[in-house]
């Protein structure tokens, strides 16, 4: 029986972005004890009067609960419920010293003054007319964005989105959303096409309408190049799009020949390929072509390596693999060196450097990420950049500073970690590497391929046209290293050496178990207490734990939580959507933004976190990054990352759990690339089913490229 309930909302319990389900308590008078209410919520604030419709229940743990059907927010009435509505964050500039003030001043009038009188606040100490404006334009953002959230709530957009969406289109929300509510897909960040197709549903928009199934094939293609294919085959991409959008194969044929028309996608016989990723894929090739057939730029000292001259310069003796790389990089105008680790890939990159510098040749030196940019700074002892940095990128502009037009200035240009580089960075760092530079890229071919579309070292040793150099013996210091012994067995399909506790201390650790509750408590134990104590490594910063997946228990999400609750006990913290951040907190930016110079993949340290101004303040590498609070889902919780995330990154020391829950992404290069991320120490804890699944696992997803024919077909 549908009952009515009023109160004043004093906490959120838990919040779904996604689908808004929220867990509150909520303050009856009448009732001594506070009431629990779950349902739908849309933007409210603790300290806010609900007014709600709906059902009693009784739940078997958690005891009686409403559950709502309906409601609306009123305004809060008391001086305490309006000193923590506007101390909540709600309003930019007002936090929770500031909310006290008012009320103490303007009592149950201060929301009245805010609407009416704002400049009435100058009264208020700490308030100057730079804060007025800021508190004026907050709130009637606000009354905009409740307005928009209005109206998307019964579409099933986040109170987060519905925020993104206002501050992409300001007053036209609403007209944009209803003329063509696919536009948010691909105009903001985080609203997919699947978020989009719902609200067009909701808005009459017919689900075999042209525009639906045009949009929906871009959506598809989108998707699969998430998966790494640059292309997909075009009777394959329609059959995946019927699935999807439920319509006839006429209507999906129709609107794939659109798109093609409007040079949305290039359909080359077979192959259908999103506009960029077609440019790219031709572009790596054509410009290799070019790169190729330049001529070497004068002699480099009489064509023949010093190896003498090296040997001493860097004390040791190069092996015979090691020297004819050194060769090849002053013969040819491009090289690949691939092989594992402690294999002499950092002191061939070292010699080259050397020799090219002997010379009064430009050197430059990049990497994929700022870790691995790092990385490769102290090994070789000469400053990397990444890629994205050493092309720099002009938000004002939109692109690349460094092209064709504006080549980088360099005569030899080195770049590790290359099996991370997908198709479209790859492309525009070829278009800024000069026809006089020789090219060096240096990876690991049986690591994971980039997390970015494409499989580009991998296509350009199997096409042949690019000399390449593969080395396979391990030096004798790193074979005292079980973490070199072991990533090479399980390279060559071999069970790796087990190594317990009881045995001489090594840096190879295995401990057996099966329930993944026990193996996330084990995780936190090892992070917390066990590998601190007896290695003295600190507990966020020198370990990283990798796991296979986000979801479920052992996966990074819930790992996040557990770690975050053990290692970190700052106060001062920040719900928003479900997660909740903390000043110490190791975060991760999960993509690329230019505006603020920071990529996907790298990591950082919460600062501050500041509710008036309402912004979270990060630390990447020494620099500090701003964040408004309705762009925080561009971070997430790092303690724990995906074995993906970690590519091109080492750290001290790495805990991976590995259980058969695992399952679907039990693959070799997965194993592999997660144990090499490991510097020190490798602890893993699981079951040795899952290490023999995931050893026997040697065949990685197909990706969909065409660069080793394009290569190929480059005239000798």
């Amino acid at each position: 029986m549908q009952t009515e309930l009023q109160g004043q909302l004093e906490r959120i319990t838990y919040h779904n972005d996604e689908n808004h389900y929220t867990i509150a308590r909520l303050k009856v008078r009448g009732r001594r004890d506070l009431v629990t209410i779950i349902g739908s919520l849309v933007s409210v604030a603790p300290g806010e009067m609900l007014s709600l419709k709906g059902t009693w229940s009784m739940h078997p743990k958690y005891g009686e609960q409403f559950k709502i059907e309906t409601y609306e927010t009123l305004v809060p009435a008391t001086v305490g419920g309006i000193e923590r509505y506007l101390g909540s964050g709600l309003i930019k500039g007002i936090g929770p010293v500031m909310a006290k003030r008012l009320v103490e001043r303007f009592r149950e009038q201060t929301l009245d003054v805010i609407e009416g009188s704002v400049g009435r606040l100058a009264e208020v100490e700490g308030i100057g007319a730079k804060r007025i404006e800021m508190i004026r334009t907050a709130w009637d953002e606000q009354k905009e964005v409740r307005n928009v959230m209005l109206f998307l709530q019964s579409h099933e957009v986040s109170s987060t989105y519905a925020a993104k969406i206002y501050k992409q289109y300001g007053k036209e929300s609403i007209t944009v959303v209803k003329e063509n509510p696919y536009r948010l897909a691909s105009d903001i960040f985080g609203i997919g096409f699947l978020t989009a197709d719902k609200i067009a549903q909701k808005l009459g928009i017919p689900r075999d309408s042209q525009i639906r199934a045009e949009e929906g094939i871009l959506y598809v293609l989108q998707k699969l190049a998430e998966d790494g294919h640059v292309y997909y085959p075009r009777a394959s991409l329609i059959e995946e799009s019927i699935k999807i959008l439920e319509i006839d194969t006429r209507i999906v044929e129709q609107a794939l020949a659109q798109i093609c028309l409007d040079r949305k996608v290039v359909i080359e016989e077979d192959r259908v390929y999103l506009s960029a990723f077609f440019a790219s894929e031709k572009g790596i090739a054509e410009n290799f072509g070019t790169l190729l057939d330049a001529q070497k730029s004068g002699s480099l000292l009489n064509r023949t390596a010093p190896f003498a001259w090296l040997e001493q310069e860097l004390r040791i003796s190069l092996a015979e693999r090691q020297r004819q790389a050194i060769q090849e990089a002053i013969d040819h105008k491009a090289l690949v060196i691939t092989g594992g680790p402690g294999t002499g890939k950092t002191t061939i990159i070292r010699a080259i450097i050397m020799l090219y510098r002997k010379s009064g040749r430009n050197v430059l030196l990049a990497a994929p990420t700022g870790r691995a940019a790092k990385r490769m700074s102290e090994a070789s002892g000469f400053e990397a950049k990444t890629i994205h940095r050493l092309l720099e990128f002009s938000p004002s502009k939109g692109g690349f500073k460094k092209n064709a037009d504006n080549p980088l200035d360099a005569d030899l240009i080195i770049v590790d970690e290359a099996s991370m580089i997908d198709s479209i960075l790859m492309h525009q760092f070829l278009k800024a590497v000069p026809l006089r530079a020789t090219l060096v890229l240096v990876g690991d071919i049986d690591q994971l391929p980039s997390v970015g579309a494409g499989n580009v070292l991998k296509d350009i040793i199997a096409s042949g046209r690019v000399p390449t150099i593969t080395l396979n013996e391990i030096f004798r210091q790193s074979r005292q290293s079980l973490i070199v012994v072991n990533a090479h067995r399980i390279n060559h399909g071999e069970f790796p050496y087990i190594n317990s506790e009881k045995d001489t201390p090594q840096d190879f650790y295995y401990f057996q178990c099966e329930d993944p509750a026990e193996a996330c408590g084990m995780v936190v134990e090892m992070c917390a207490t066990r590998i601190p104590g007896k290695f003295g490594f600190h507990p966020s910063r020198d370990i990283q734990v990798l796991t296979p997946m986000h979801r479920g228990v052992i996966g990074a999400a819930n790992l996040n939580q557990e770690l975050q609750k053990h290692l970190n006990t700052s106060t001062v913290e920040l719900a928003r959507g479900g997660r909740l951040f903390k000043t110490g907190d190791k975060v991760m930016q999960i993509r690329n933004n230019y505006d603020r110079d920071v990529f996907n993949g790298d990591i950082g340290r919460i600062r501050t976190i500041d509710m008036e101004e309402q912004t979270v303040t990060v630390e990447f590498d020494g620099r500090p990054v701003s964040y408004d609070f309705m762009d925080l889902e561009e971070i997430v919780l790092a303690y724990a990352v995906s074995v993906h995330k970690s590519q091109g990154s080492e750290y001290p020391a790495v805990v991976i759990p590995l259980l058969t829950q695992h399952y679907m992404m039990l693959q070799r290069n997965l194993l592999y690339t997660a144990i090499t991320r490991g510097k020190k120490l490798v602890v893993v804890i699981g079951t040795k089913k899952a290490l023999a699944i995931a050893i026997k696992n040697n065949k990685p997803q197909m990706r969909y490229t065409g660069l080793t024919e394009r290569l190929r077909s480059l005239k000798a």
